[in-house]
């Protein structure tokens, strides 16, 4: 599945552009971001559900 199609235009450049600045990381930068954006998603969710739950 190419994620791109389900993005909006602005949101495929925005990760255009977070693509070339990974690249510049170092191995251990990479796994810090990776588990950074891991634990952001995981708060969302708990967001979401408790939205879903209070609705």
């Amino acid at each position: 599945m190419d994620i791109s199609a389900s993005l909006t235009l602005e949101q495929q450049f925005k990760l255009e552009v977070l693509k070339d600045q990974v690249k510049a990381l170092s191995k251990e930068q990479a796994q810090d971001y990776l588990i950074e954006v891991f634990r952001q998603m995981m708060v969302k969710d708990n967001m979401i559900k408790k939205i879903m739950k209070n609705a």
